[in-house]
């Protein structure tokens, strides 16, 4: 679902430090987000994002979860962070307690606030997706609107069509059996048909 040049050329991790300078490392001055995304790069397992090790690249978009305890932080000194340092494209900012959810686009490297659809979702240009709630939940739908399910949804959703799919295979089998029958009452031989 996420726009890339190579659509599964991308990295996506949560609560993992991303390391960004040297001077970072010397006064232990560790910088973690909720959750990010880095577009055009290689999906391996990762312990940690290093910028340097990764050819300079840095999230292309970052999504913090806010609490009581780091709300602030999440809202200015890490905003400001992503803005001038990490330049990262999507910002994104959900309070599950109040259902808040703020969005921002970099422009002339500036963070602008995105505003919501009529649906209150937010568009991640980078991503090809809004980011909105769903049952007090931060989901992803799709530039229609529509659900993108998480992976357990994904697997129900393809068990629950295979399932389906037997159910209507078995009811095609019992009514050429039942026609089958009907015909041979009636002395024609449907294997001659």
């Amino acid at each position: 679902m996420i726009r890339s040049k190579s659509r599964l050329a991308y990295y996506a991790s949560g609560n993992l430090t991303i390391y960004y300078n040297a001077e970072q490392l010397k006064k232990r001055d560790f910088c973690g987000s909720d959750f990010f995304v880095v577009l055009d790069t290689e999906k391996r397992p990762r312990k940690s994002w290093v910028v340097w090790g990764e050819q300079g690249k840095y999230p292309d978009v970052i999504v913090e979860i806010l609490s009581d305890s780091t709300a602030n932080i999440d809202r200015n000194n890490k905003k400001i962070l992503y803005q001038n340092t990490f330049r990262t494209p999507n910002y994104f900012g959900f309070d599950p307690n109040t259902l808040e959810l703020q969005g921002f686009r970099l422009i002339d490297g500036q963070y602008q606030a995105i505003s919501p659809n009529e649906q209150g979702y937010l568009w991640s240009e980078q991503l090809g997706l809004y980011l909105g709630i769903f049952d007090r939940k931060l989901r992803y739908f799709t530039a229609d609107g529509q659900l993108v399910p998480t992976p357990q949804e994904a697997e129900l959703q393809q068990r629950q069509a295979k399932e389906q799919a037997l159910l209507e295979k078995e009811r095609e089998r019992q009514a050429k059996e039942k026609l089958a029958q009907k015909l041979r009452e009636l002395g024609i031989d449907p294997d001659a048909i």
